[in-house]
C-alpha cells in the first residue's frame, strides 16, 4: 500500500508541476491583466498542492517526489509556442490550458477509482487536486 501511496503523490505531483510549468509559459504571452491575476491565482494553488505532497512525501520515502522532466517541459514550452504562433488571445491560452488541465483531472479521477484503499492523507490531496482542476476549468471558461 505504501507503495500505491507514493505512485499517488508522485502523480500528482508532476502534474501540479506540469500545471505550472504549462501557466508560466503561458503568462509570457498574456496581455489581459485579469486573466494574468487569474493565471497567478491558479498557479498558486498548483504550488499549494505541491508543497502538500512535499511534506506528506517524507512519510513514505526518503527520496523527493518526482517531478515533470526537462523533456516534458520542453515540450510543452514547444507545445504552446507552435499553438500560439498565429493566436495567442486571451481565448486561445484559456483553452490550451483548459486542455491540459482536464487531462489532469481524467488522470485523477482515474487514480481515485483505481485506487479505493490508499491512506487518507494521500486521498485527501489528490482529491483536492482534482476538485481544484475542475474550479480551474470552471473560472477558465469564463476567458474562451
Amino acid at each position: 500500500m505504501e507503495n500505491q501511496n507514493l505512485n499517488i503523490l508522485d502523480e500528482v505531483n508532476k502534474g501540479a508541476t506540469m500545471g505550472m510549468d504549462a501557466i508560466s509559459f503561458v503568462s509570457e504571452k498574456v496581455s489581459d491583466s485579469q486573466f494574468k491575476g487569474v493565471l497567478d491565482t491558479e498557479y498558486d494553488k498548483y504550488k499549494k498542492i505541491s508543497e502538500r505532497v512535499n511534506d506528506l512525501y517524507s512519510k513514505y520515502s526518503d527520496k523527493e517526489p518526482h517531478e515533470t522532466n526537462a523533456m516534458n517541459k520542453m515540450m510543452t514550452w514547444y507545445g504552446i509556442q507552435m499553438k500560439t504562433m498565429t493566436d495567442d488571445s486571451t481565448s486561445k491560452l484559456s483553452e490550451l490550458l483548459m486542455q491540459g488541465t482536464n487531462m489532469g483531472i481524467i488522470e485523477g479521477r482515474r487514480l481515485m477509482n483505481q485506487n479505493t484503499d490508499i491512506a487518507p492523507d494521500v486521498k485527501n490531496i489528490l482529491n483536492d487536486f482534482v476538485v481544484m482542476q475542475e474550479d480551474s476549468v470552471e473560472t477558465l471558461k469564463k476567458y474562451l
